[in-house]
């Protein structure tokens, strides 16, 4: 007897994790003063809308975070972590050069055997990993995926640099998808163009036991906004095209949460109400590929987000990457 191969994925849980050390923008303003760098919350709310952000400890790694988000990612599927058979972890900050932190995950979890590696597209980086398992899991591959963003940015900023060291913070998000005879995931969409790949990167690698280039990231902030918004919009049509659904259909977008203007710039852009639009920039700044999964988490344990809602996530990040993802959850 054959066995048809499941039609459609869907997110049966979420989960989220943020570092306990928040730091409000006057206590970062604070701790920059002793580096010589000038900046106020003034200047930083009005032109990102972020208020705080959590940095991780001292040893704390991005496995760290991924392993609580995932747990409970689990808990709210109601399954066990023996119930996974593919796990995929979005991050730019890995724990090591490898293994994969998917494969740290694995093993922090108890749990042998299944896939597990990483997906690196920075702060698109959730939105690739749940495509690729998507995909997994629609072709047989795999029947219950674990897809995490996790990151710790902290560790790669230049807290010289008042630009970039006031954007980003440490968290992780993660959802458990599931095969299903219903609808889920709609339509995704992928896209890569290398030959921005300056405008945001961390051009630094490690060769004979040093580091050659610069580890600390370096951003082109104006020309990120320019390119994002433009992306932003049109990989949403085209998502929305796929599942022929049009704007009226979202009951939420959820964002890469990069910068305040740059979501409500692209929420007007679709002709899509604020209220629509699910921030959490304001209190984790940029979590990068944990921003998403952080995002929708947050949504749903606060009631804001319920079954059957139509979401429309999307994100942009250094490569330059970008994507979308259309799903009834």
């Amino acid at each position: 007897m054959t066995t048809s191969l499941p039609r459609f994925t869907r997110i049966a849980g979420t989960g989220s994790f943020l570092p306990p050390r928040r730091l409000s923008n006057e206590a970062l303003v604070r701790e920059l003063a002793t580096h010589g760098v000038e900046t106020s919350d003034e200047w930083i709310v009005a032109r990102t809308g972020i208020r705080a952000r959590h940095f991780a400890d001292d040893g704390v790694a991005s496995s760290d975070l991924a392993l609580a988000a995932a747990r409970q990612a689990l808990d709210s599927a109601a399954c066990t972590a023996q119930d996974i058979d593919l796990i995929v972890v979005a991050t730019s900050t890995p724990d090591m050069v490898f293994p994969s932190t998917a494969s740290i995950v694995q093993n922090k979890l108890g749990i042998h055997g299944c896939a597990a590696f990483d997906v690196q597209a920075v702060c698109s980086g959730f939105i690739y990993a749940l495509t690729v398992a998507d995909s997994m899991i629609r072709t047989g591959a795999a029947r219950k995926a674990l897809v995490i963003g996790a990151e710790v940015f902290s560790r790669i900023l230049d807290f010289n640099d008042r630009r970039t060291c006031v954007l980003f913070g440490d968290g992780a998000g993660a959802v458990v998808l599931e095969a299903s005879d219903t609808p889920g995931i709609l339509a995704t969409e992928l896209h890569a163009d290398g030959r921005y790949l300056g405008i945001l990167c961390v051009p630094g690698t490690v060769a004979g036991g040093k580091v050659l280039g610069d580890p600390l990231l370096k951003m082109d902030g104006p020309a990120v906004f320019k390119l994002a918004v433009g992306v932003l919009e049109d990989v949403a049509r085209s998502v929305l095209a796929k599942a022929s659904r049009s704007e009226s259909d979202v009951d939420w977008l959820i964002p890469h949460q990069a910068n305040l203007r740059i979501m409500q710039s692209t929420a007007r852009k679709l002709k899509m109400a604020t209220d629509k639009l699910v921030v959490t920039v304001d209190e984790h700044a940029n979590t990068s590929a944990a921003s998403i999964p952080l995002a929708l988490d947050v949504a749903v344990r606060s009631g804001r987000i319920a079954r059957g809602d139509t979401l429309l996530l999307e994100g942009v990040g250094g490569g330059f990457t970008w994507g979308a993802v259309l799903l009834d959850y």
